[in-house]
């Protein structure tokens, strides 16, 4: 993987480990990490030997949420009309949602393992994954009501499907922090794991279970969970009719059921 300055970027077998890495600054999204998260996923998607990627954050917290001197200095220039500074700032948020697109994008299942705070932004990051971990003392927050601004690069418009509208708008409204034992409760989480310990330890383990699966048939799972989200059941039904088609003759069907017969773990190319 190659180097970056705001991340750490290391592959374990199958299971790539994506960690943000500005522990002095409680991993705040600064204008090199948003760009370096979306080549990061870009890279994972396009590399054949990762299956699967796990996100999390170095130091005490996941994610602090948006740099805010960072966004400071982007909204200076004054030199420039009013009209063209707004334009510029829709082309900067549209730049920002790609690159945590670019996890939802990803056709390997991301899994998010979450300690200490993920707040703001890092609930919006945490939204594009497939499933989210947590350890016993983590919270999260959508602060972006605190700081007069409405989320903008995918919270609003990923949580509903993830824990519910009603839900989904208590948090946006109040601020409030989720607690780890609550975000289990209202399905944020998958599980809740005692210490950032055993939290990596549990989230490394079921990313390795994944790896270990068909890559095609994962990637079909995951192409058409997205794609039903925002299609009807018909449309969705014709569209993985269509994809089982093109995918269905494989190699890696015959190795799974000749491991099945065999009794032994199957053996899966990249």
């Amino acid at each position: 993987m190659s180097e970056y300055s705001t991340l750490s970027v290391t592959q374990e077998g199958g299971v790539a480990v994506i960690e943000l890495n500005r522990p002095d600054k409680a991993n705040a999204l600064n204008m090199a990490m948003w760009e370096e998260i979306g080549l990061a996923f870009r890279r994972a998607d396009q590399e054949s030997t990762v299956r699967v990627v796990v996100l999390r954050g170095a130091g005490k917290h996941f994610c602090s949420g948006i740099d805010l001197m960072d966004f400071a200095s982007v909204m200076t220039g004054k030199e420039k009309c009013d009209g063209r500074r707004r334009e510029e700032l829709r082309r900067l948020i549209l730049k920002l949602q790609g690159c945590l697109s670019a996890i939802e994008e990803c056709r390997k299942p991301v899994l998010a393992a979450l300690h200490g705070g993920c707040i703001g932004g890092g609930v919006d990051m945490v939204a594009s994954c497939d499933m989210r971990y947590i350890s016993a003392e983590g919270y999260l927050q959508i602060k972006e009501i605190d700081i007069g601004m409405t989320a903008d690069v995918g919270t609003l418009q990923r949580l509903p499907h993830i824990i519910g509208d009603g839900v989904m708008r208590e948090l946006a409204y109040t601020g409030r922090k989720v607690d780890a034992e609550e975000a289990r409760a209202i399905g944020l989480v998958n599980r809740v794991y005692e210490s950032p310990e055993a939290l990596m330890a549990g989230v490394m383990e079921t990313a390795q279970v994944i790896a270990g699966k068909s890559p095609l048939a994962i990637r079909g799972t995951k192409e058409m969970i997205k794609y039903t989200r925002d299609h009807s059941v018909a449309d969705s039904l014709n569209y993985v009719a269509t994809w089982n088609a093109a995918m269905l003759i494989s190699e890696d069907i015959q190795e799974a059921m000749m491991a099945q017969m065999q009794k032994r773990e199957p053996k899966f190319r990249d």
